[in-house]
C-alpha cells in the first residue's frame, strides 16, 4: 500500500536542546508526517470517521513535543513515531523534525526517520 496522510510544517513551540539556556525557553520545531494510511475506504465512503484524523494527529504530537520537553532531536522523533503507531494506528511513517536556528549559518538542522511496514 502506498497510500499515506501527509502533515508538513506542523510548528511546535517547547523546551528541546541540551544546554542550561535552552532549558529555559521554548523553541520551534517543524515536523513534516508522512503517514500510511488506506486511503480506499474514506474514499469511497466521503465519511470523516473513515479518515485519519490529521487534526487530532497533529494536537498529540504537539502535547507529546510540550510535555516530554526532550533534550535531542533523535528522542523527540522517536517518541512521536512511537506515539502515531500506538495511538493512531499508523503501520508506517517517515517524520522528518527541524529545528530551525539551531545553527546561525544553517536555515534548519534535522532528522528524518522511517518505521513501520512498506
Amino acid at each position: 500500500m502506498a497510500d499515506c496522510v501527509l502533515i508538513e510544517g506542523l510548528a511546535v513551540e517547547t523546551v528541546i536542546g541540551v544546554y542550561a539556556w535552552e532549558r529555559e525557553v521554548t523553541q520551534r520545531l517543524l515536523i513534516d508526517l508522512e503517514l500510511g494510511w488506506d486511503n480506499r475506504k474514506p474514499g469511497h465512503s466521503d465519511r470523516v470517521e473513515d479518515a485519519l484524523d490529521y487534526a487530532a494527529v497533529s494536537e498529540r504530537v504537539t502535547e507529546c513535543l510540550q510535555s516530554m520537553q526532550p533534550q535531542l532531536l533523535e528522542r523527540a522523533a522517536e517518541a512521536v513515531a512511537e506515539l502515531l503507531m500506538n495511538e493512531f494506528g499508523v503501520a508506517r511513517l517517515i517524520l522528518t523534525l527541524r529545528k530551525p536556528g539551531a545553527v546561525p549559518a544553517a536555515r534548519s538542522v534535522g532528522i528524518r526517520i522511517e518505521r513501520g511496514n512498506a
